[in-house]
């Protein structure tokens, strides 16, 4: 399998998943999006509870209900993310078939940060 097929997928599935939230609005009621199962059984925010929303909103130039929506992970969390895609495509350009790995230290602020945020937003 060429290096780039994997890269390219994981774009597809997120153009995809992005052209069916174009037309969802996860803020009204009914939608087929699936519940956040973290909140669903503990009542609590996840680190990432508002990205689907905050996603739709992105789509829909609307940053500040984006910012709204989950903070943390519009400022820091897309940009990391994007950050990590454009290495792991740049190396599958090159030839690479592995995508780049955040490391331990990286895995350990991850966490750290989402511990963090989740206490931070269901305590306010």
């Amino acid at each position: 399998m060429p290096p780039l097929v994997a890269p390219l997928s994981v774009l597809g599935f997120g153009a995809a998943a992005s052209l069916y939230l174009l037309t969802t609005d996860p803020h009204q009621d009914g939608q087929w999006l699936p519940r956040c199962p973290f909140n669903w059984l503990t009542g609590l925010l996840c680190p990432v509870c508002g990205g689907t929303r905050m996603v739709y909103d992105l789509l829909h130039g609307d940053l500040v209900a984006a910012f709204h929506d989950n903070a943390v992970l519009l400022v820091l969390g897309v940009p990391v993310a994007l950050a990590m895609y454009g290495r792991w495509l740049v190396a599958a350009v090159r030839g690479r078939r592995e995508p780049p790995r955040i490391g331990n230290r990286g895995a350990l602020v991850v966490l750290a940060v989402a511990v963090v945020w989740m206490v931070a937003r269901n305590v306010v």
